[in-house]
C-alpha cells in the first residue's frame, strides 16, 4: 500500500501531505484505532478511512484524491 503511495505522480503528491504510520509502533496503533481500521493495509484520505484490505489500483487512488482535493476547495470558497 505504501508503495501504492509513493509510485503517484509527482504532480499529485506535490497536493497533499503523505504520512506512514508504523504498527509496531504505539502511535501507529493509536492512528488505526482512531480511524477505525480493521485490516491492513489502510489508507486514510482527510482522516476518513478509504481502502482498507485492498490495494487500490494507481488511476482510482489519484480519482479519490482529486475527488477529495476539489471538495475541499468547493467548502472553502463557499
Amino acid at each position: 500500500m505504501a508503495k501504492s503511495v509513493r509510485e503517484l505522480p509527482t504532480d499529485i503528491k506535490d497536493l497533499i501531505e503523505i504520512h506512514e504510520w508504523d504498527m509496531r509502533t504505539i502511535e501507529g496503533h493509536n492512528r488505526c484505532r482512531e480511524l477505525k481500521a480493521t485490516c491492513l493495509p489502510a489508507i486514510a484520505l482527510n482522516n476518513e478511512l478509504i481502502y482498507e484490505s485492498i490495494i487500490p489500483a494507481q488511476n482510482e487512488l489519484i480519482s479519490e484524491i482529486r475527488k477529495r482535493l476539489l471538495n475541499k476547495i468547493s467548502r472553502d470558497t463557499t
